[in-house]
């Protein structure tokens, strides 16, 4: 018997470990995905869409509306492609899209709300326009408004440099043209922004509240080009906050 002592060997813990076999494995667990905040979803435009806002903006941009006195960017190019606002000093009722485009824009807008479980709301398109941005521009954090405080806008990506400049510092996180997201929940755990890795057709949705911004990019030859649309939402807040 003390010669069986002897030859057993000490069980390593690291291997007891192995031996133990649990029940509920990342397989076999039953678990719910909650979300208790906001949320941004990412669409991928349709070719012919693309092709077409593209193109109006290319071929009509002399007939297209300034559109600075509405907005914060500094931008020097940012101009109107719809706008169904009352008339005023900073914009007058203006289309210049085609009513197919507006249709599709319209059937994401509702499948965001839909996917978030929003009911019973009305919408309406507020306005829609174009950003250009050289080197050096940039739009600074901010957020949206319509007609009304409640609504959703949104980010197309229609013209993308592959080489946005020289990073000043930081190479290895490159930040110049990059769009950030700021979400409004915090505590621990929580992820609180987002900047994604933009591809053309990438087209993104927010509500008017969450915060955002874009970073300049330092290409001289290059420019960054995108489109922002806001939907009025009429809806009831309270009846639609549970995530139950």
């Amino acid at each position: 018997l003390k010669e069986l002592k002897k030859k057993e060997k000490p069980l390593d813990m690291n291997q007891k470990r192995l031996l133990v076999k649990h029940l509920s494995t990342e397989n076999n667990l039953k678990f719910r995905f909650i979300w208790l905040g906001q949320t941004i979803l990412k669409y991928q435009v349709p070719l012919d869409i693309f092709n077409t806002i593209n193109g109006i903006y290319k071929n009509n941009f002399k007939d297209m509306p300034d559109a600075h006195k509405q907005l914060v960017g500094k931008i020097g190019k940012e101009n109107s492609l719809f706008f169904n606002g009352a008339d005023n000093k900073k914009m007058h009722k203006h289309n210049l899209l085609p009513p197919y485009v507006l249709n599709w824009f319209e059937s994401i807008f509702k499948h965001y709300l839909e996917f978030n479980k929003i009911s019973p709301y009305k919408l309406a398109m507020q306005s829609i326009w174009v950003n250009e941005m050289t080197a050096g521009e940039y739009n600074p954090i901010h957020i949206h408004q319509g007609s009304i405080y409640t609504g959703l806008s949104s980010v197309m990506i229609l013209k993308l440099p592959k080489d946005m400049g020289p990073e000043y510092a930081r190479e290895d996180v490159p930040l110049n043209g990059k769009l950030q997201i700021i979400g409004s929940a915090n505590g621990q755990f929580v992820k609180s922004d987002f900047s994604p890795v933009l591809e053309e057709r990438n087209f993104y949705i927010f509500p008017y509240d969450m915060r955002h911004c874009v970073y300049p990019h330092t290409n001289p030859n290059a420019v960054r080009r995108t489109l922002a649309a806001n939907m009025d939402v009429n809806y009831n807040p309270v009846s639609t906050r549970t995530a139950g």
